[in-house]
């Protein structure tokens, strides 16, 4: 079985959407790879995420907002001969984003924001306090290259 292209954006899309979470890639300042989980949100081809507004990785991403997300979904443990292992493999669907994170400041966009996140988890919008959305830190992954694959599908 080999490896194919998702060529289709609905085939892209839908990998996103099943995705319960992503992962982030960046590098920090020593060049070292730094990947956290999120959960997250989608619009078209933005990707939106939340977090602190400091730490670590507020740190990287205010000097260096280039970043990688990872979706995966579909896994299936799968065998064409059950006593040789080099018969088992596993199918999946995956999606890379290569970005750049855009920090979002005006909080009726830190609303809109998150209630896309939201949507995603609870499939609805939520009311916030304005103290909490002044302490979210919002911001979005505005997609310079999209690439998906899939094994076994």
């Amino acid at each position: 079985m080999k490896h194919r292209s998702l060529d289709h954006e609905t085939e892209i899309q839908e990998v996103i959407d099943k995705s319960i979470v992503c992962h982030v890639a960046m590098v920090d300042a020593e060049n070292k790879p730094y990947l956290l989980p999120f959960n997250f949100g989608r619009v078209g081809e933005d990707i939106f995420l939340h977090s602190a507004q400091e730490g670590k990785k507020m740190r990287i991403l205010h000097s260096k907002p280039d970043v990688c997300v990872a979706f995966s979904t579909d896994y299936h443990l799968r065998y064409v001969n059950e006593e040789v292992a080099c018969s088992w493999s596993m199918k999946y669907k995956s999606v890379l984003i290569y970005g750049k994170v855009e920090f979002i400041e005006n909080e009726d966009a830190k609303i809109a924001a998150m209630n896309v996140i939201m949507q995603k988890y609870a499939g609805r919008d939520f009311g916030y306090n304005m103290p909490a959305i002044r302490e979210v830190c919002v911001y979005k992954v505005i997609a310079d290259e999209i690439t998906g694959r899939a094994y076994g599908y």
